[in-house]
Order: C-alpha cells, then sequence, then structure tokens
C-alpha cells in the first residue's frame, strides 16, 4: 500500500448525540499525527442518516473540538478545495460513482427480500457455513431482472467482493488476511438510493486525497471491503491509491466491556462540566493505546505532537480508568500559573455552580486563597465547596462532619481556641498555627486532633484548604463569629 506524503487523515463523526470519549480519543489520535507529520487533518461530516443525524450534536461536535483546541486544515467552518465537507451535500458525487461502478460490473442490483436473507442465513447458520450473502443475485439475467421487478420488488445495490483473499498491513496489528467466504458482497445503496457509509466514505476518502484512515477496531472487518471497493475505484479513476490503514485498540468500561455511547463515563460533556482542563483529558486519552515513555505519564499537549507516531499505538485493549483520568488532569491543574487558574475557575465562581449569591463573592479574597486551592483540587468544579466559606454568611451546615469532628470537650477547646487566636498574629498563618496547637496541649490534644473543631466551626466540613491559610483570608473579626456560633450550638 501507498504510504503517500504528506500525511493526509480525516475524521468523520456522525452528527448523533453526544461526543464520547472514545470518538475524541480517534480525533485525537488523526489529529496529533497529521500535525507530528507536517499534514493535512481533513474534518468531514458523516451525516446522511436523516433519521439519526441532528443539526444540534452537529454544533456540539464543532464545539467540542474548540474546547479541546482541535483544528483542521479542511471542513466546515474552514472550507478546502474538496467542499463541502458534509456527506449530506455530495449525494450527486455518490450517485454518479454508484452507477459507474454498475456499468463496470464491480456492482450490481440484489432483489432478495429481508425475508428471504434471514432464512438463508439461519440455514448457513444450522449448517456451520459463513452466514454473509450467498451471491444468489450475482449473475441475474436481464430476463431474471425484468421477473423480479414485475413482482414489484425493489433491489439494493451490492459490490462484488473477489473471489481471493484479501491481505493489507495494518500499522497497528500488522499484516492481516481475510479470506472469500468471510468478507462477502456487501450493500452500498439502499433500495430507495441513499448511499450506505460503505460507499460513501471511501469515496470521499478517493477523492479527497486521504492517505492514512485511521479509526477504531469495531471498523476493522469492514477494511477488506474498502481495500476491494478502492481497487476498483482506482480502475475507474476515481482514486489514485489505496490508503493506510490503522485500527485503534477498543476503550474498555466497567467489567472489561467495550465503553459504549450509554455508558455515563463515556459522555465528553460530563469532563467538561466537572472542569476537566482540555490538556489533561487529552493527555490522558493519549494513553488509552500509546503511551509517551516508559517513565512519564504527564505531557503537553506539544510534546504528545512532538512525538506521537500511529506505529507506536498498541493493539490490545485500553481500559478507561477514571481516577488516573483525575490525577493526571491534577497534575495539569498544578502546573497552571495562578492567575491562569483562577480564571479557568471562574465559571465554578458563579451561578448555577455557587451557592453564594453574586454580592458575597469577594474578588480579592479569592485571589488570595487560589494558590492553596491549586494544590488540593482535582477537578475545578472542586473549587465551588472549597472556598464557599469565604462568601457564605455562614459556613455550610454538614452534620456529618460536625459530628465526627466535635468529639471529647470541643467546647472547652474551641473557647480556648478563640482566645488565643484572638491574641495572634492576622498576618501570620504560622501564629495562627501556634494559637490552635497551644490551644490542643493545653487539652492533651495534638494538632490534627486540636484543629478539627475549629476547621468545622469555620468552614463546615472536615476536609478542605489549608486551615491556618483559610483562617487568614477569611479574617479575624468572621472566625471569631463563627467559633461564637458553634459555641452557641454547643451550648443549645
Amino acid at each position: 500500500m501507498a504510504n503517500a506524503t504528506p500525511v493526509r487523515v480525516r475524521f468523520c463523526p456522525s452528527p448523533t448525540g453526544n461526543p464520547h470519549v472514545g470518538l475524541i480519543r480517534t480525533a485525537l489520535f488523526n489529529w496529533a499525527y497529521a500535525r507530528h507529520n507536517k499534514g493535512s487533518l481533513v474534518f468531514r461530516i458523516e451525516d446522511t442518516d436523516a433519521a439519526r443525524d441532528s443539526e444540534e450534536s452537529y454544533q456540539q461536535l464543532l464545539d467540542s473540538f474548540h474546547w479541546l483546541g482541535f483544528d483542521w486544515d479542511e471542513g466546515p467552518e474552514v472550507g478546502g478545495p474538496h467542499a463541502p465537507y458534509r456527506q449530506s451535500q455530495r449525494m450527486d458525487l455518490y450517485k454518479d460513482v454508484a452507477d459507474k461502478l454498475l456499468a463496470a460490473g464491480h456492482a450490481y442490483h440484489c432483489y432478495c427480500t429481508t425475508e428471504e436473507l434471514d432464512a438463508r442465513r439461519e440455514a448457513a447458520r444450522q449448517a456451520g457455513r459463513p452466514s454473509g450473502y450467498d451471491g444468489t443475485c450475482r449473475e441475474l439475467t436481464a430476463e431474471q431482472k425484468a421477473a423480479y421487478e414485475a413482482e414489484g420488488r425493489t433491489s439494493i445495490v451490492r459490490f462484488r467482493m473477489p473471489d481471493e483473499p484479501i491481505t493489507f498491513t495494518d500499522l497497528v496489528r500488522g499484516e492481516l488476511t481475510f479470506t472469500p467466504e468471510n468478507v462477502p458482497d456487501y450493500g452500498i445503496v439502499r433500495a430507495n438510493g441513499a448511499p450506505l457509509y460503505t460507499l460513501v466514505n471511501p469515496i470521499d476518502d478517493a477523492l479527497m486525497g486521504i492517505t492514512h484512515v485511521l479509526r477504531g477496531e469495531d471498523l476493522l472487518s469492514s477494511t477488506p471491503r474498502q481495500i476491494a471497493l478502492y481497487k476498483a475505484l482506482i480502475e475507474l479513476g476515481v482514486a489514485k491509491e489505496i490508503p493506510a490503514f490503522g485500527h485503534l485498540p477498543y476503550v474498555m468500561g466497567e467489567g472489561n466491556k467495550k465503553l459504549s455511547k450509554r455508558d455515563p463515563q463515556a459522555s465528553l460533556n460530563l469532563y467538561r462540566d466537572r472542569g476537566f482542563l482540555p490538556e489533561g483529558l487529552l493527555n490522558y486519552l493519549a494513553l488509552l493505546g500509546w503511551s509517551f515513555s516508559a517513565d512519564q505519564d504527564i505531557f503537553s499537549v506539544s510534546e504528545l505532537i512532538e512525538k506521537f507516531d500511529i506505529a507506536d499505538v498498541n493493539a490490545n485493549p485500553a481500559r478507561f480508568d477514571l481516577k488516573k483520568a483525575e490525577a493526571i488532569n491534577a497534575d495539569h491543574i498544578r502546573q497552571l500559573d495562578v492567575k491562569a487558574f483562577t480564571e479557568a475557575c471562574e465559571p465554578w465562581l458563579k451561578a448555577p455552580h455557587a451557592n453564594w449569591a453574586p454580592e458575597d463573592f469577594d474578588q480579592a479574597a479569592w485571589e488570595a486563597i487560589a494558590p492553596h486551592a491549586q494544590t488540593r483540587v482535582t477537578v475545578l468544579s472542586d473549587i465551588t465547596a472549597n472556598v464557599d466559606f469565604l462568601f457564605l454568611k455562614e459556613p455550610v451546615e454538614d452534620e456529618a462532619s460536625w459530628t465526627k469532628a466535635m468529639k471529647g470537650d470541643p467546647a472547652a477547646l474551641l473557647t480556648t481556641a478563640r482566645a488565643k487566636l484572638a491574641d495572634a498574629d492576622w498576618t501570620s498563618p504560622e501564629s495562627l498555627k501556634e494559637a490552635v496547637l497551644a490551644a490542643g496541649e493545653e487539652h492533651g490534644l495534638k494538632l490534627g486532633k486540636a484543629q478539627a473543631p475549629v476547621r468545622v466551626a469555620v468552614t463546615g466540613r472536615t476536609v478542605g484548604l489549608p486551615l491556618f491559610e483559610s483562617l487568614e483570608v477569611l479574617g479575624k473579626e468572621r472566625t471569631l463569629q463563627r467559633i461564637d456560633a458553634a459555641l452557641a450550638k454547643l451550648a443549645g
């Protein structure tokens, strides 16, 4: 097969439903391969199924690509020499090629009914034979065709597969051979004249000069069909060469099952809504079937592009691990400069995420606490609960945290801690720490036990940002007021 340069790859999703992470992983590998090789990425929309495709899903695809930072050299919003890039607008091209395939004998009309096909497939299964199409209509005479049409039968168009094995070298899996009995003649045009993806994608790839087809493993079984079709297209002058194929490994979900669109963790929107950074999510998705190096899992998008090669993709299925995805995202959050972090968090500091009144938000307090928050959050949406104590008039009511922290004699400890905090230096977190440490020592408690009631009294939660830096930002007056309120609750 040709390995033409410059590299031209394509990504052609269907606008159905929400984008999912398996789809994005495929887009990422195509994009990275194109950019690594200083080639071109063609973005096409496979929207020939009017019953399933939607404009809303199409817009979501574009929006998702923009959010992730993908750019494309030809396609929607960009244009290019092979426009249009929506398959629904290219129907005349497909019909013309289908007519040429029929005229040249590479395709034929099939009049078999669904019931007949099902019956023959079941008979083949019972006999232990391959259950694909058996070639009944391959050599119909003009009289037989006329008789079927006189019955009122409609026909689909089938492509005539060759009678010899098809061998090709997969860029991920090596040399593969498919025997004729396992790759029967297949449909390329429906009875209503609508072309199937088995026809339109190879035609578009041929007309757009695609050199490498990188796609999911689930499409591997259709590859010998497309190679045979390519040979026919070359003979007809529609194509110049057969592209190289590489089939990417499955992404597995829970229970080692293929991650499907219906799996909750499959939706790209979930990660966007939770506050994954595009760089963090792309870093993790790149590791689903590929590795940067034996000792490095964290890398930038530019580093990915510099190193990515389809030849390094592993053929084995890759398991989606949410915990690892979160850990990698957290590392990317730590790498942001503080200004970029504060800006990235802004959506989660406003309605509908924030549970405080807009007028109670204090930008100076947020900027003061942000460096400490940056070291603790895993995803950006974590920020809301971590800083709400600064902007709520009273800390969040969390009875579980209250019960956990207020053990022993919390009132005595809080009373002592309040007195020592009142005399502390509020420009120094270390001074505030020493005050609580001293209060704990008076009651025979180490710092961890002593600070728990203070934290819950002030923030409402047992875990959160560094306590003494938080107290400094909250301020002396509000801190002491909250300790007083906790003492009143204990007394009540």
